[in-house]
């Protein structure tokens, strides 16, 4: 497989080349739906363990390619995973989640905060460039970050939170102190990103989880900016390369995603594809956008999601994906089905027609 010299289909996607199908893979496709993930995730309790040692967490990764051949192979990791290499140090407990014992909620915290030790993340250089030896050029490999925004959410609210009022009252509150948070967290998630693809990334996608939870006027004041900023300096050093934004609840703010200077914007399954390419024009490229409940339909069920969401995205600058990840309990064998009809899906649209 590493000695093919073709360009992975879903480059050529997110390069805007015309397919006979989208590329397709799927977020959190490795992980607790698959037998696999969940005996390994026995063996191996700590998540901090499974994604931040290198040889379990290659396994991991690979564990949906092996199964599935999906034309993406993401990183196993965690959006949190560069924020000790800063000074903030979390653990992640099995049912709460992340958890941050001492959050950030002070000027003194912040100013303590350092520049990012890219020496405490050689096991993302490893992985990384183990998923590009083992997929050659069948698949692109996929690195990801959290943006400033959500980074900063947790690191201020100490865990996940239903309302975000803590981070929320500082930006209210406490503008000037949020903004500098923000500012050292967007030039740490830049050296970070370009760690990643120097590392063997081929694509970024950088997650803004929870910048959904913002009303359009404070996301253009607390989100956008550092996204861009993130960004353009990303660009600046590496600008071949595919930059994907997704915010989870983003019907709100899709023509600002826009903006935000990304190649590529994942939309949620709340948008229509349709409209969703209307609103961002024409040059935007889109991934998505499929429910994941679609996935506990049954099979022609799924056939024809897939079928209407290609035919809305159109046959240019579109990576098949879910609106959010795959859901714990999802059959194994519709996802299995799911990889198999989007790759013949060039055959589906003729019959469809």
């Amino acid at each position: 497989m590493a000695g093919s010299t073709q360009v992975p289909y879903l480059l050529r996607a997110a390069r805007g080349e015309v397919l006979d199908r989208p590329p397709v893979w799927m977020m959190r496709q490795a992980g607790r739906y698959m037998k696999v993930y969940r005996d390994l995730r026995d063996k191996y309790p700590s998540f901090r363990e499974r994604s931040e040692n290198p040889d379990i967490a290659i396994e991991i990764s690979l564990q949906p390619w092996k199964a599935f051949q999906p034309d993406g192979v993401i990183l196993f990791s965690d959006i949190l995973t560069p924020l000790p290499g800063i000074g903030i140090e979390f653990e992640i407990v099995e049912s709460k989640g992340p958890i941050i014992n001492q959050p950030i909620r002070t000027q003194e915290q912040i100013d303590q905060l350092h520049l990012l030790d890219l020496d405490r993340f050689g096991f993302i250089r490893e992985i990384l460039k183990a998923l590009r030896q083992e997929v050659g050029n069948e698949a692109a490999v996929l690195g990801f970050v959290g943006a400033p925004w959500t980074l900063g959410a947790y690191a201020i609210e100490g865990k996940s939170s239903k309302n975000y009022s803590i981070i929320k009252g500082m930006a209210f509150s406490q503008p000037a102190m949020l903004h500098q948070f923000l500012g050292k967290l967007a030039d740490a998630i830049a050296i970070y990103v370009r760690y990643q693809i120097n590392s063997g990334a081929q694509v970024i996608q950088m997650f803004d989880s929870w910048a959904g939870e913002l009303s359009p006027q404070d996301y253009e004041t607390f989100a956008l900016p550092y996204q861009q900023r993130v960004v353009q300096q990303v660009k600046a050093t590496h600008p071949d390369t595919p930059f994907i934004l997704y915010i989870s609840g983003s019907a709100g703010v899709l023509e600002r995603m826009g903006q935000s200077g990304v190649d590529m914007v994942s939309v949620d399954w709340t948008v229509d594809m349709a409209e969703a390419r209307t609103r961002l024009g024409d040059k935007m490229k889109v991934q998505g956008n499929i429910d994941p409940g679609v996935l506990f339909g049954s099979q022609a069920f799924i056939r024809d999601r897939i079928v209407d969401t290609i035919r809305k995205a159109g046959n240019k600058g579109h990576i098949l994906n879910l609106g959010h990840g795959v859901l714990p309990g999802t059959p194994e064998d519709n996802v299995r089905f799911f990889f198999e009809t989007a790759k013949k899906a060039n055959e589906l649209m003729a019959v469809h027609a």
